[in-house]
């Protein structure tokens, strides 16, 4: 969805957001993070329409939404409207709960890695580039201090 098509007031909520995450959705975003080198590039607090979703890879049209105990207070009647939109716009939501998380962090990502995958993302892991010994003269850039010209 182009940028243009998101109003003021949710955009400025987006970024309220993103300065006060909870502690289960900075610990999610720091794995979703490590995803990047696979091509799942994941915005945290992303506008999409009206809505603001937890974690969005756009390109895979993939939403990853956190759920607190505030989610069960109404049935989640909220939720499955938004999960309506958000699907007939082409994304997938996945949904965890905030202790399935802390609980089972490990099955959580592994749900998450092989969505991705099912979205385009490439499975295997980015070749890490050989590092080649620093020249001669050149080090580990740590400096000496400079001396003083005499004068």
């Amino acid at each position: 969805m182009p940028r243009t098509s998101i109003d003021s007031v949710t955009r400025d909520r987006a970024r309220r957001l993103r300065a006060d995450m909870t502690g289960h959705e900075v610990l999610l975003w720091t794995k979703l993070r490590d995803l990047r080198p696979y091509g799942a590039n994941f915005r945290r607090q992303a506008p999409i329409g009206p809505y603001i979703a937890d974690f969005a890879w756009l390109a895979g049209r993939l939403v990853i939404e956190l759920d607190g105990d505030h989610h069960g207070h109404d049935d989640g009647a909220k939720d499955r409207v938004r999960d309506a939109w958000l699907e007939s716009r082409g994304f997938e939501v996945l949904r965890f709960w905030n202790n399935e998380l802390t609980e089972n962090l490990d099955g959580v990502l592994d749900t998450i890695f092989q969505k991705i995958v099912e979205h385009g993302a490439d499975p295997t892991p980015p070749a890490v580039p050989a590092v080649d010994p620093p020249r001669k003269g050149e080090g580990s850039g740590s400096r000496l201090p400079r001396r003083k010209p005499k004068g």
